[in-house]
């Protein structure tokens, strides 16, 4: 699901697009001596990118609704009937107000997948393996990147309705998606849940591929059993008890956010056009930012249940930082307002510099932004939690992309330096407050997690 979002990207930079719906951009695009930071400062342009995650918000809290009363299969099948709805819209758009629809209908998709989709694949996975599973949500993101950006390189050639063929591409995941929600098993923590025990343990003992399952089936019962006491779930959330994994959870995705990530990977062809590239080169260094993504996410399957989360939080931090604070002090002594662009080799560092953060983060703060909040909350919070965890990210996604734009133009190359500055609040974070959770049972936090840290642990009733 996640192409369309970096599709959108390479849309807006190709002149196709802008001419049939942000003329004023295109022609302030077209002008020489224009400000090399403010060429697509366009507040509606911003709202067009932006409006699937103010939707993808509200759609979260419904999901947690429907994952909780009918299970997490049901909640990603709805995912991609609307993701297919917004696809098909938006790549047949004749005006502005059909472009936003299609993206409300694929932010209600996105809602309901990621709060689904992370959910399904930590209660399926066994203890051991849990964040290399999991992360498999986060690499096929970073697949559907890829893709995105090879295919806004190929039809960025396919005059006029190039973006067109973009736009209806992104569809293509949804329809696997959509298949694939058909025939996977609902997993035994839902079926339980609901108070289907027989179906449970007969999952559970499918899932494991053995028989004798009971010990864990145990475990699941017991937490059910607690979890059908709360009948308000949103209420018990707020209470002194909830709060650890709520605040971490949340947390979480805002940090995520203010790495700098969206920022970089959403305009990243209107960011190497600001550095000196040309629109297939632009596009192409996307591809190559793309391929780094997938590779470096590869890394964190095979690091996360080894190293543990703590760790590849703290070490991407530094790397974050040193190639935030390296680009930033690059433009800031090459790239001025209106005059020539950075030589080719001073580009080119620029796009190594992205590469480094993009394999940083994606070991790190993409794919652990997501598997943490989805193993870490009691099973009678775990679907309100993960909704507000899914519904910050979205929120503060939204606060990105509708605002990045208009900071690159008035913050110019200390937008960087800005970012920096938050990677480094981050660091701290991960080192005093995150707890680790590798090798830790889901249903086992609060006593082997929460109680035991030495800040949290006040938070816990006896």
């Amino acid at each position: 699901m996640k192409m369309d979002v970096e599709c959108i990207g390479g849309v807006t930079a190709m002149d196709d697009f802008l001419i049939k719906f942000f003329p004023e951009v295109y022609k302030r695009k077209l002008h020489a001596r224009e400000d090399n930071y403010c060429k697509y400062d366009n507040q509606i342009l911003q709202l067009f990118t932006s409006s699937l995650y103010l939707a993808a918000l509200f759609a979260s809290f419904v999901a947690s609704k429907v994952c909780t009363k009918f299970g997490r299969k049901p909640t990603i099948l709805v995912a991609s009937s609307f993701f297919l709805a917004g696809a098909g819209i938006s790549s047949g758009a004749l005006n502005i107000w059909m472009l936003i629809i299609g993206r409300i209908l694929l932010g209600i998709g996105v809602g309901f997948g990621n709060e689904a989709v992370p959910l399904f694949l930590s209660e399926i996975a066994p203890v051991q393996h849990r964040g290399a599973v999991n992360i498999l949500f986060q690499l096929f993101v970073t697949i559907g990147i890829f893709l995105a950006n090879l295919v806004n390189y190929g039809t960025a050639k396919l005059h006029p309705h190039g973006w067109r063929v973009s736009l209806a591409l992104a569809g293509v995941p949804a329809i696997f998606l959509f298949i694939g929600s058909i025939v996977i098993t609902e997993t035994p923590t839902s079926l339980i849940e609901r108070g289907n025990e027989v179906a449970g343990h007969k999952a559970l003992k499918k899932i494991r591929g053995v028989e004798d399952v009971n010990a864990e089936y145990e475990q699941i019962k017991l937490a059910s059993d607690i979890a059908r006491q709360v009948k308000h779930p949103f209420k018990e959330l707020m209470k002194r008890s909830s709060m650890p994994p709520l605040i971490i959870g949340v947390l979480l995705q805002v940090f995520q956010q203010f790495t700098g990530i969206n920022a970089i990977m959403f305009y990243a062809p209107v960011l190497f056009q600001t550095v000196g590239f040309k629109n297939d080169a632009s596009l192409l260094s996307s591809v190559i930012t793309g391929t780094v993504n997938v590779l470096s996410t590869l890394v964190s399957i095979y690091a996360v249940d080894k190293v543990g989360r703590r760790k590849l939080l703290l070490q991407a931090c530094v790397q974050m930082f040193i190639s935030q604070s390296t680009i930033g002090g690059m433009l800031l002594v090459h790239l001025k307002a209106t005059s020539n662009t950075l030589t080719t080799t001073q580009a080119g560092f620029v796009v190594f510099l992205v590469c480094l953060f993009v394999m940083a983060f994606a070991w790190s703060w993409g794919p652990l932004g997501w598997l943490i909040p989805s193993e870490t909350f009691p099973l009678e919070t775990r679907t309100a939690g993960f909704a507000f965890a899914v519904s910050s990210n979205m929120f503060f996604t939204f606060l990105i992309a509708q605002a990045f734009l208009s900071m690159m133009c008035h913050m110019r190359a200390y937008i960087f330096f800005f970012f920096a500055g938050w990677i480094l609040v981050m660091g701290l974070f991960a080192l005093f407050l995150l707890p680790e959770t590798k090798g830790v049972p889901i249903d086992v936090m609060v006593e082997r997690v929460w109680k035991k840290h030495p800040v949290w642990k006040r938070f816990m009733d006896d």
